[in-house]
């Protein structure tokens, strides 16, 4: 984020990542070549492929000249165990080579959003080389702006001239075939491994029986329903509710209920039933959970980053432990997008403010947690350990779907949103992790800090700067021919014995000295793939900006190494049937650890010959390898990165004011009723729009006014018949009764936007065709929208239902009541044949 020394907008003091400076910018090609027999020495040390090194009878003088060059340049770049973090100058906008060179980067920054002006915008590199990107299914008013301010325009969805595309969604498998080096994609192939919430849980109870409870003992006792419904009745007639209720497959805190015994449990759809935590932290009396950004831009070898600052969510209403209001979801769950709708919600308007109202800053509550004499340092290294974890049981999938479907090593990347929820002894559980994190902002501080973390991801996934339509031919059709001979090795068949083709081998004939000494002396040469991925991940950390590198890191080894596979350095399955058979044998993860830490990895590989140390290690005991114990600062000093407080970012609003008066909207407004009363009509699709438009009035009037009970008893009454018209299946769920007023207005609030979010998606289906004599013109129609009042859109509505113009004021209680009578007039009606099994709306009462 915008922290001292973090930006890559400024020229940076100190670093404080876990990484060594043995990989930083050399002058000369020696520089290079030494650090890569570096990093195969610690290779060599941990496989004990080494002799010539060892034995003192070898005849091989000059390796041993080479170890003890070695030797002697690690003992000097260790000595220095404060790294300078990359220094870019204000008006830098490449890296890597000039414009025009084949290894340029593209520079992002958040202070761009300052300064929009088409002028400065034609100026930057993005622009001159006509650099484009693509949105599918995706929120992106941020990231759309970011870009914009770097030149950058957006293509039509159907084009495949793009360098960067945004989904929403998974991408389809001939998407990410089609992909050529240059373009990037913000998903990985199987990610709903780690983002489903039944995949998540499942992946992690293979790792439990593989490795024991105790190494994965960050999440609470989940069930998949209605699959295991009778295990869940078992444990909980050991083990007493609460449990926590959620869709396996849902954002934003959509159908999640708490419930105390299993009978409340729907059968009819897949949901998962977890452990509900009964004694969370609490700051003021208020529950709170954690949000936090973290980017994987590669699954072999792993790489993970996450965003130094995150957010903390508060639940509105104050926690009580009785467990008496257990139907008050403003007090259970911390979603934004629930507790956003309560009156008693406090915004900041003040993007400096990291801890004001019921929006942290994560930096502002560890500072909180450190005045009241809390370890943060272990707290953050818990919840790193948790986040590893997680992506070390999903990635297995996910690596071999990328072998199947990726073309090329850096196409791909991913920015998860984990959420961590820290109970009263300090110890991080993971809730979920989100595919999409929300990149809304309703706030002046949500802009500042998801300014930054987007400047900083883009940064760091490293878009080329080159032109889309003018890449070199060669690059494609390279591309082509790669992609043709992956897909034919990716149809072979999964090796699992090789007992049955050993008569087919020719016998191997006895090594001769002179050919040791040459298979000994080739090694010491890196593969171009391996110097290739160790020039990529060192480039990618000096473009880290705000992010932290997580994995690897200098501990990594000593405590990840066993759920890695011993000798490709994939992360274990936890089932056998999964793991692919390579001919040739990488072990990439091994390369970089021994790259970026050449004596932790000697002395890692050195102890594990005399004991185990890897058992020591459990999931969220700080126990390191004494060994390791000389390099405090580096393991301290990441954590402090956490606690710096915010610098940088945009500080505005994103939302465009709107005046109370303004008379281009009367104009329009006298436009578009002179065309309806002379028979001029709006097409089903701007029906639909008028109508969503219409129902956030609603919805801020409900919440600004939740003292109004019969109001949200009218909206309520609403939502029960309207979801009928959903093609989606959507609960509406009573609030109970017992609740206070601002309680069940916020809980309908919620429900309203849930079904609004349904309701637009739906809208996008709709594909409107030319303008018609008949029809208002849509360009005209689309600028009273945008300028409409809420008295204006209630005038088109009754208009289109009536086909007059009304002579007194309806007000919303009358528009929702006759609204469902009028599905079609209203733009309700589906554009297909409603799915009969999903017709229905189940209304369930919470009292």
């Amino acid at each position: 984020m915008d922290k001292p020394g973090t930006s890559v907008e400024e020229i940076s003091s100190l670093s404080l990542d876990s990484s060594m400076d043995s990989l930083k910018s050399h002058n000369s090609s020696g520089d290079l070549i030494r650090s890569l027999y570096k990093s195969d020495f610690a290779l060599w040390s941990g496989m004990n492929l080494k002799p010539h090194l060892e034995s003192p009878n070898s005849q091989c003088r000059s390796c041993k000249s080479l170890r003890a060059l070695i030797q002697n340049d690690i003992k000097e770049n260790d000595s220095a165990h404060v790294i300078h973090e990359p220094c870019i100058p204000q008006d830098q906008w490449l890296m890597g080579g000039q414009l025009g060179s084949r290894n340029a980067i593209l520079v992002f920054k958040s202070s761009a959003l300052a300064n929009p002006s088409e002028e400065a915008n034609q100026d930057k590199p993005g622009h001159k080389l006509h650099v484009t990107y693509k949105v599918l299914q995706a929120e992106t008013k941020l990231l759309s702006k970011l870009l914009d301010c770097h030149g950058i325009m957006e293509v039509a969805p159907n084009s495949s001239d793009f360098n960067l595309l945004w989904t929403g969604s998974h991408p389809k498998p001939g998407i990410l075939r089609a992909l050529a080096p240059h373009q990037r994609v913000n998903h990985f192939p199987r990610s709903y491994e780690l983002t489903r919430k039944d995949r998540l849980y499942k992946n992690i109870e293979r790792m439990q029986h593989l490795k024991g409870p105790k190494h994965f003992d960050f999440i609470p006792q989940t069930f998949v329903m209605p699959t295991e419904f009778k295990e869940l009745c078992s444990v909980h007639h050991k083990v007493r509710g609460p449990w926590i209720v959620k869709p396996v497959a849902s954002s934003r805190g959509r159908g999640i209920f708490i419930v105390e015994t299993p009978n409340q449990v729907s059968l009819e759809e897949p949901l998962v039933v977890a452990k509900y935590i009964s004694n969370p932290f609490l700051v003021a009396g208020h529950k709170c959970d954690l949000r936090l950004y973290v980017v994987v831009t590669s699954f072999d070898p792993l790489l993970i980053y996450i965003y130094e600052e995150g957010l903390v969510r508060f639940a509105t209403v104050k926690y009580d432990s009785s467990h008496k209001q257990l139907w008050n979801p403003c007090m259970h769950l911390c979603n934004y997008s629930i507790n956003k709708y309560h009156s008693d919600y406090v915004k900041s308007d003040d993007p400096s403010a990291e801890n004001v109202g019921h929006k942290w800053t994560l930096s502002a509550l560890l500072r909180h947690l450190k005045s009241e004499g809390k370890d943060t340092a272990l707290l953050m290294s818990q919840i790193e350990d948790v986040v590893i974890k997680a992506v070390l049981a999903s990635a297995n999938s996910i690596i071999s779907a990328c072998k199947m479907f990726v073309p090329h090593q850096n196409n791909c990347f991913e920015l998860y949103g984990f959420d961590i929820l820290i109970d009263s002894n300090l110890k991080p559980w993971l809730l979920e992790v989100n595919l999409s994190p929300s990149l809304n902002c309703d706030s002046p501080l949500d802009v500042r800090l998801k300014s930054a973390m987007l400047a900083d991801l883009l940064t760091l996934v490293g878009i080329p700067a080159v032109d889309p339509i003018l890449r070199p031919s060669s690059t494609v059709n390279l591309s082509k021919a790669s992609l043709s001979l992956k897909m034919k090795f990716s149809n072979c068949r999964r090796v699992h014995s090789a007992d049955g083709l050993s008569n087919t081998f020719p016998k191997k004939q006895p090594q001769t000295a002179a050919s040791s000494r040459r298979i000994s002396s080739a090694s010491l040469q890196p593969t171009p793939e391996e110097t290739r991925i160790i020039k990529n991940a060192q480039s990618q950390f000096e473009r880290r900006g705000g992010f932290v590198r997580i994995f690897p890191a200098v501990d990594s080894w000593s405590r990840y190494s066993q759920y890695l596979d011993a000798n490709t350095g994939i992360p274990l399955s936890g089932t056998a049937s999964s793991t692919y058979q390579y001919n040739n044998a990488h072990n990439y993860n091994l390369l970089l650890y021994s790259v970026f830490f050449p004596e932790e990895s000697a002395t890692v590989f050195r102890n594990t010959d005399k004991s185990n140390p890897r058992a020591k290690f459990t999931s969220l005991e700080r126990k390191r390898e004494p060994s390791l114990d000389n390099q405090p600062a580096r393991l301290n000093s990441r954590q402090d990165r956490y606690e710096r407080m915010l610098n940088r970012g945009y500080k505005q609003s994103l939302a465009p004011c709107k005046t109370a008066q303004d008379p281009v909207s009367d104009e329009l407004r006298r436009k578009i009723f002179e065309m309806l009363k002379n028979g001029k009509k709006i097409t089903q699709c701007e029906a639909r729009k008028t109508f969503s438009q219409y129902l956030v009035c609603v919805l801020k009037k409900i919440v600004t006014a939740p003292d109004q009970d019969e109001h949200v008893e009218i909206v309520l009454k609403f939502l029960q018949k309207a979801s009928n018209y959903l093609r989606s299946p959507y609960v509406v769920k009573a609030p109970s009764l017992q609740l206070d007023t601002k309680d069940r207005a916020a809980i309908v609030a919620k429900q309203l936007n849930d079904f609004l979010y349904l309701y637009n998606r739906e809208t996008e289906l709709f594909v409107d065709k030319s303008d018609k004599p008949s029809q208002i013109p849509k360009a005209l129609y689309h600028e009273f929208l945008e300028k409409a009042r809420e008295s204006d859109l209630e005038e088109v509505l009754i208009h289109q239902t009536t086909h007059k113009a009304p002579t007194y004021a309806v007000g919303f209680q009358g528009v929702l009541k006759c609204i469902p009578n009028v599905p079609k007039q209203y733009g309700l009606k589906p554009p297909y044949k409603p799915n009969k099994l999903c017709k229905g709306v189940r209304v369930a009462s919470s009292s």
